[in-house]
């Protein structure tokens, strides 16, 4: 008895295979040789998806076919919202198709290929007498059978359950052989009932591609992406006209050219919107007007609301910039009031270098002579470095406020510079070294250029603050 049970359970899976079950319409999961997906929405409506989509945080995106077509379809890539979608009927739909696929393509050659498995393992038991191996042979055979049903879309379940009834007879009497008492409730014969699937649904006709742009259209938060769907649907209109329903073909095509109009006007508008908002904006934030760029973010929030708030990510982007605008103007407000604050200082400090300053900008025509080796008398020297000294002397006894600090020192080493252009020249003139009078120019252009430099720096520092940009 327990050789003929095995011998049935191989002759059993060496029967020939018969050819898969197809789907009712093949052409329903395939399109093109690609797999087609249904991405359905909560109204009970579906979108067509050219391969499996990819969800990515709460977005759904997925190449969606935009005609009829079998052969080479057009595709637009759709990016909406996971909450439109029915994510239990989508899931159901997708093992559906996966399901299908697999049937029409490579169920019977897995299946070949476990029978090939499972008859060389049976056929193993012929080259043992072993009770204790052949029983570890046959379960493992049990284990491989009871485990590729569910791996491979429950294909040829019942007769795999059947050949599983088979071999846990064999198994029984193998165990009473070896003297195995114990009792594996995994090799109980598993339920023969197969799981309900989502219906697959047939290729769309024209009209219903056409339907479906339209709907992902609507659900798109992107203005582009709506027009760019909208304009797909109307191409696909003039390109199925004889093939339309003639009333639906004439309201969808006026319906769809009036959203269109509609969407571009609304770009218009709120392009317009941001241009001025971000020109006023700019100017308030240059006057340091804070309560003024304050007024404007709830202006263009009014606003928004006014239209009926259709671009969320144009506003979005026009607040943040709005509000870059407001914290430069209340930096620039600081600064300003800071400013203010040390202004008496600062006129203190001006008046009080007034007189070394002047005093050093009458050099100037000296130190240009000495640049421009023009010649220079050696009582023009003496005053320079006279003018020099004096400067020096007065400007040690004056602290200036820290923000004219550099500026001071500016005008400390070009009163130096000065004094040693002077110097050298008149070094120069007493060795006639042509050489000395060349450092004595770069040293006079050296005392010309920071006296410049130093007298620019304060009034930039005098003068109320700017925004920079």
């Amino acid at each position: 008895m327990r050789r003929f049970r095995v011998a049935a359970a191989v002759v059993f899976l060496c029967l020939p295979i018969a050819p898969a079950v197809r789907a009712s319409d093949d052409l329903a999961s395939t399109l093109d040789g690609a797999t087609i997906f249904r991405v359905f929405l909560k109204d009970g409506t579906s979108l067509l998806s050219y391969g499996e989509l990819a969800r990515v945080d709460n977005r759904v995106v997925f190449s969606m076919p935009t005609s009829a077509a079998i052969a080479n379809p057009p595709l637009h890539l759709v990016n909406i919202t996971a909450d439109h979608v029915d994510w239990e009927r989508t899931t159901r739909y997708a093992e559906s198709v996966r399901a299908t696929h697999y049937l029409a393509t490579m169920a019977d050659s897995h299946y070949a290929m476990l029978t090939v498995e499972i008859g060389q393992t049976l056929n193993d038991l012929s080259l043992t007498t072993d009770p204790a191996r052949r029983l570890e042979i046959v379960e493992r055979a049990r284990k491989v059978l009871g485990d590729w049903p569910a791996a491979h879309f429950n294909y040829k379940q019942a007769e795999i359950g059947q050949m599983l009834a088979t071999l846990d007879e064999a198994i029984a009497e193998l165990r009473v052989r070896a003297g195995v008492e114990r009792f594996d409730l995994s090799f109980v014969a598993s339920s023969q009932t197969l799981p309900a699937r989502e219906p697959l649904l047939s290729r769309p006709t024209p009209k219903e591609a056409i339907e479906q742009v339209l709907t992902a259209a609507r659900l798109s938060d992107s203005p582009s992406e709506r027009v760019s769907l909208m304009a797909v649907a109307l191409a696909s209109i003039e390109r199925d006209a004889d093939v339309l329903p003639s009333d639906w073909r004439t309201i969808t095509r006026k319906v769809t050219r009036a959203s269109i109009v509609a969407e571009l006007e609304t770009d218009r508008i709120y392009q317009t919107l941001t241009a001025q908002v971000l020109r006023v904006a700019t100017a308030r934030a240059r006057a340091a007007d804070v309560r003024g760029i304050e007024r404007l973010l709830t202006q263009v929030q009014w606003r928004d609301r006014e239209l009926g708030t259709k671009r969320p990510e144009a506003v979005t982007a026009l607040v943040a910039s709005v509000e870059a605008e407001l914290d430069a103007a209340r930096r620039l407000r600081l600064e300003r009031d800071r400013w203010l604050l040390r202004l008496a200082d600062f006129q203190s400090y001006q008046a009080s270098i007034g007189t070394p300053v002047r005093r050093l900008d009458d050099l100037k025509l000296a130190l240009e002579d000495i640049k421009a080796l023009a010649g220079s008398t050696p009582a023009a020297l003496g005053s320079v470095q006279q003018s020099a000294s004096q400067f020096l002397k007065t400007m040690s006894t004056i602290v200036p406020p820290e923000e004219f600090r550099a500026a001071h020192e500016l005008l400390i080493s070009a009163a130096q510079l000065a004094d040693s252009a002077a110097r050298i020249r008149r070094e120069a003139i007493v060795f006639g070294n042509m050489a000395r009078a060349w450092d004595a120019s770069a040293a006079a252009a050296g005392a010309l250029m920071l006296t410049a430099r130093a007298r620019t720096e304060m009034q930039t520092l005098l003068r109320l603050p700017q925004l920079s940009r």
